[in-house]
């Protein structure tokens, strides 16, 4: 069984989406997607600094236009599952055939502009907390008005909330901890983006989604969503909820999940696997950044097919 799965925000790198630029229809793809999430995907993709692309509202259109232009060269009519990570969600919603791209991207472009402007409201942000029981840092974390936003597997927590309670967390950690300051703008995935689920959801609503056609794991619990207005449903909550992407890597195992396709900018999602399913239950993984890995990624999926029969 093969995994087609899509990450979030921090993967992006500049000038990750160059090479993609010379399949025949990119350009054009990117042109018509800027216009529906209100930001220059081409110039960010390809010429804009890291400053630039780390603008939350920049990003995260970004990143689900990357997954969506490697995710068509792939035959996704032979893949059985897709997942994303926070906004990844969006790419695999539009890979498993919940929404359409431009709606994708259109949620996209709404998400990153208001989860920036919730950002704004008050200063808060994040922090990795590596490392540790997980139950001993979740307590701590709670203990001090923070919230765990990621539950990320591999020995990775992130923490979020109030900078002032965040400062306090750092100099408190639990026993056999680090913890590291993210470069975000805000709490993401924490009751902070309130005003971001609300405006979401209004754009939301007036979608009509698909059924998916192939498992679609959500990050609320890891579980496969059975229909598309769950999964939007579950898209706008996300915004405020906590992403457990422990849960999707466990589902992944217990699906039997054998090959593994990280669409770009891979790497993240790669890591957090080889680091948690080691032994018997760790599968094969692409890592799909430029078009040159598209063969790779064409032949495992091939073999993985090729096993099933």
């Amino acid at each position: 069984m093969l995994a087609v799965l899509s990450p979030g925000q921090g993967s992006q790198k500049p000038g990750f989406l160059t090479p993609w630029l010379a399949l025949p229809g990119a350009g054009d793809r990117l042109t018509e997607w800027s216009a529906l999430a209100g930001i220059d995907l081409l110039h960010l993709g390809t010429q804009a600094d890291a400053e630039e692309i780390k603008d939350t509202a920049r990003t995260q259109p970004l990143l689900v236009a990357a997954a969506l232009l490697a995710g068509e060269q792939l035959p996704m009519e032979q893949v059985a599952v897709v997942a994303g990570h926070s906004v990844g969600e969006l790419s695999a919603a539009a890979l498993a055939g919940v929404l359409t791209p431009g709606a994708a991207i259109t949620l996209a472009g709404v998400r990153g502009r208001e989860m920036a402007a919730a950002c704004a409201l008050e200063p808060t942000g994040m922090s990795a907390v590596l490392g540790g029981d997980p139950d001993e840092v979740v307590a701590t974390i709670e203990k001090h008005g923070l919230y765990a936003a990621n539950r990320n597997g591999a020995g990775q927590i992130v923490a979020a909330g109030a900078l002032a309670a965040l400062a306090e967390f750092t100099a408190a950690p639990p026993a056999r901890v680090r913890v590291i300051s993210l470069p975000v703008a805000g709490a993401f995935h924490t009751p902070y983006m309130s005003p971001a689920k609300t405006a979401l959801a209004a754009v939301a609503d007036g979608m009509t989604p698909r059924d998916p056609a192939r498992t679609l794991l959500s990050n609320a619990d890891g579980t496969a969503v059975p229909s598309g207005a769950e999964m939007v449903a579950r898209l706008v909550r996300q915004v405020t909820a906590p992403v457990r992407w422990d849960l999707c890597m466990l589902a992944l195992k217990e699906l039997g999940v054998t090959g593994v396709i990280e669409l770009p900018p891979a790497g993240s999602l790669a890591g957090l696997i080889k680091r948690e399913l080691k032994g018997d239950s760790a599968p094969q993984i692409v890592t799909l950044n430029t078009p040159d890995d598209l063969p790779a990624a064409r032949d495992l999926i091939a073999r993985i097919q090729g096993e099933a029969r």
